[in-house]
């Protein structure tokens, strides 16, 4: 599969570095999506905030995971190809994943 990214330098077509995961990861968010569903039923349903509060927790961390396993695919494929070519494309790279997981970090 390739496609546009505008986050690729010198790249028009760029496989991203989960296509081999892309079905496992689409299957975990097909399941947190469910979990969102019955989270906002328990809402209507008036249901007591700490078993909401549990169920928002649950969701977060398949979310959570969700986003280390593309975090692990961009260092292991993104990265280390730009690291390989040298040069500026890797230094964005690295900066580009570095900004990426402060921002897990800070979620």
């Amino acid at each position: 599969m390739t496609d546009e990214h505008p986050h690729d330098t010198g790249h028009v077509t760029h496989q991203h570095g989960y296509a081999g995961d892309k079905d496992a990861i689409l299957t975990r968010l097909r399941r947190v999506e469910g979990q969102v569903r019955g989270i906002a039923r328990m809402v209507d349903q008036d249901t007591y905030c700490i078993d909401v509060l549990t169920q928002v927790s649950a969701a977060t961390r398949a979310l959570e995971n969700v986003a280390l396993l593309l975090l692990e695919d961009h260092l292991d494929h993104c990265v280390r190809d730009a690291a390989v070519k040298g040069g500026a494309e890797a230094d964005a790279k690295i900066a580009e994943a570095s900004a990426a997981i402060a921002r897990l970090v800070r979620s």
